[in-house]
């Protein structure tokens, strides 16, 4: 586990502290939320760029490439 020290502002703060208040939340929480929220925003970023690089690609042609690398990891190779 890795420690952060994190700068947000007070209205953030007051509004994820009464939610997780408001849903029963316990010690450890914020911790979990934040830890979610940065894993999700990750993934969404990720699968933006993806999109973006291959937008000018034929859906076929990134179909088949799927396909191939999938084959090929259920087969052992790489």
């Amino acid at each position: 586990m890795t420690r952060w020290n994190l700068s947000i502002s007070e209205e953030t703060d007051r509004a994820v502290r009464t939610f997780l208040a408001r849903n029963g939340g316990k010690k450890g929480d914020l911790s979990r939320f934040v830890d979610e929220a940065v894993r999700r925003r990750v993934f969404d970023l990720t699968v933006s760029q993806v999109k973006q690089r291959n937008a000018g690609s034929e859906q076929r042609e990134i179909l088949g490439l799927i396909d191939d690398e999938v084959s090929a990891a259920r087969a052992g190779r790489s």
